[in-house]
């Protein structure tokens, strides 16, 4: 199947065999990304339109990663292979290729359980799952209210470390309805919490934090991460919650930088701009009642997980899943990079964590790769890097220009974009063709993604020196096939919108709806449950969508695609 997939399908049959998009995270090098137009010479600028270049597009079948060659030469047509690692061994003479790969690794989460996976070693994990599932849609009797879990106690205790680090009180919220909802009718199952991130945001950020100068990270105690310690009841939870979320200092990588942060340190407010959901009022005070919301949540999986079975039979079984699942996520990552499409002239990568990065940087791919990252790193350690072949690329001529493009969104509209988000540099190939290359991640919905195109076109549009640079960009544009109209980006409608620029993508001017790049199932053991499935939907109700893409300007390159099913 060709090109960018993210999540790795296995079993196309029954769609049982989804591995988890679980974590990676990563810091990188700053770029200047102050412009020294003596470094552009503009007599080599029209070395480019002097070629002809040749685009090819083939499919790599269960792959998760978008990868094209281009290439740039004579009238020769090169034949195209459908194993990428033939076809970067091909030559015809007079000609060069590029290689570029585009694959969102979903750095950020190291939940065993987010996605459904087939474990025939283990009986217990689906009888496990299927409990889960038959809770959460019919809780009968069980469905209890919120303080009979998370009680009065703990809330005072938690009102209290609100207080302490300066924070609002947030006690109308717990008295006038958070206590007395349903635990799962009214709370987990409510969709609004999904849909203003009161519970996702805060679980994506404390999840599994990378610290810096170690290989172990340091996780929220909760039954949806690598955490290892004692879960077996809501007493020995809260108390070591409570230490982690306010009482243990972290040091973190930001940028160049290491600072010491507490966990409710690292939360982000939670903007109106970007899911309009939320109120005026919750936007006010959205770090403390997301930490309320988290704290809620985390208590009723540990009582359900310890009602629904035995703690010595599910923790040792989330263990081995740690183990296979997660623990083992970034070397086989590195090992795809390094060995599969270690041959590729550029890689961009979305939701990249700190620790991939400096593993990266540590590692043989740094002797083949410069490995860029933004100069404003996410604190939330999610971000889009570039990684340029150092046999064709001089790091020298590399300029990051990311606030260029950030600038050029249109004044007063909100663009739902985060820190590390973008990651746009210029860069110079031995030949002396310039061009400039990003690497972008979309919000949820996709509806940065337009803005983001727009604000690249112009950027380069406007510029005198970046004017006759070639656009490559590689992104998780994070688009629908069957979008909600005014709350997702249509894949149609994308594929418009860069045409209008003269653009093309890896797929064509028209993308095929059905051209999926994101392939998996969420289970019912994961912040966001409306986008759960049932064991019996996996395919119907999983996200299967057409998410990822390489875009270029089709003038000047010339397209010889072969797609193979």
């Amino acid at each position: 199947f060709v090109s960018t997939m993210r999540s790795i399908p296995c079993d196309n049959e029954e769609s049982r065999d989804l591995v988890d998009e679980a974590a990676l995270d990563f810091p990188s090098s700053s770029i200047d990304h102050d412009y020294d137009s003596s470094k552009y010479k503009k007599s080599q600028i029209n070395k480019l339109a002097k070629r002809r270049i040749m685009f090819s597009v083939f499919i790599v079948a269960l792959s998760s990663i978008a990868f094209s060659f281009f290439f740039i030469g004579t009238e020769t047509e090169i034949e195209v292979s459908s194993d990428p690692m033939l076809l970067a061994k091909s030559s015809t003479l007079g000609s060069r290729k590029l290689g570029i790969t585009s694959w969102n690794i979903a750095a950020i989460n190291n939940n065993p359980f987010e996605y459904w996976i087939t474990y025939d070693e283990k009986p217990e994990y689906e009888e496990l799952m299927q409990k889960v599932e038959d809770y959460l849609e019919n809780p009968r009797k069980r469905d209890i209210k919120v303080k009979h879990i998370f009680t009065e106690q703990m809330f005072e205790e938690l009102a209290a470390e609100f207080e302490v680090v300066g924070w609002d009180d947030v006690r109308q919220f717990w008295t006038n309805d958070f206590k007395n909802r349903r635990v799962v009718s009214e709370f987990m199952k409510d969709p609004m919490l999904g849909s203003k991130r009161l519970i996702s945001m805060p679980d994506r950020i404390t999840n599994t934090i990378n610290v810096a100068g170690s290989d172990v990270p340091a996780c929220r105690p909760t039954v949806i991460n690598m955490y290892g310690s004692d879960l077996s009841s809501n007493d020995i939870w809260w108390h070591n919650w409570k230490k982690f979320m306010f009482h243990e200092d972290l040091s973190i990588n930001i940028g160049a930088e290491k600072r010491l942060l507490f966990p409710y340190q690292m939360l982000q407010p939670i903007k109106r701009s970007k899911y309009p959901d939320i109120t005026e009022e919750e936007e006010e005070i959205s770090l403390p009642l997301q930490t309320l919301c988290a704290a809620i949540f985390d208590a009723i999986l540990v009582h359900m997980m310890n009602t629904l079975s035995n703690p010595d039979i599910w923790q040792p079984l989330k263990r081995t899943m740690v183990e296979n699942l997660n623990k083992m996520k970034i070397p086989h990552t590195l090992d795809i990079l390094d060995n599969v499409y270690g041959n590729s002239d550029i890689i961009t990568l979305q939701e990249v964590s700190s620790s991939f990065i400096e593993s990266a940087r540590q590692g043989s791919l740094s002797n083949r790769f410069w490995i860029l990252s933004p100069t404003n790193m996410a604190v939330r350690d999610q971000n889009s890097v570039i990684m340029l072949s150092k046999e064709l690329f001089l790091e020298k001529d590399t300029i990051e220009i990311t606030q260029l493009v950030i600038d050029s969104f249109p004044e007063g509209v909100n663009v739902p974009v985060a820190p590390g988000d973008i990651n746009a540099v210029t860069a110079t190939d031995k030949y002396g063709v310039k061009y400039v290359i990003v690497s972008f991640h979309g919000d949820t919905n996709g509806l940065a993604t337009i803005p983001v195109k727009n604000a690249v076109v112009h950027t380069m549009k406007y510029s005198e020196i970046l004017r006759n640079h070639t656009l490559i960009f590689g992104l998780d544009a994070n688009t629908y096939q069957n979008a909600t109209p005014g709350k997702q980006q249509d894949v149609m409608d994308w594929g418009r919108s860069y045409v209008i620029n003269s653009l093309t993508s890896c797929w064509g001017d028209v993308p095929q709806q059905r051209n999926y790049t994101t392939f998996n199932a969420r289970t019912y053991l994961q912040p966001q449950l409306n986008k759960a499935c049932k064991s019996s939907e996996k395919r119907e109700k999983g996200d299967v969508n057409p998410k990822d893409f390489i875009i270029f300007p089709k003038k000047r390159f010339f397209s010889s695609t072969d797609m193979e099913g």
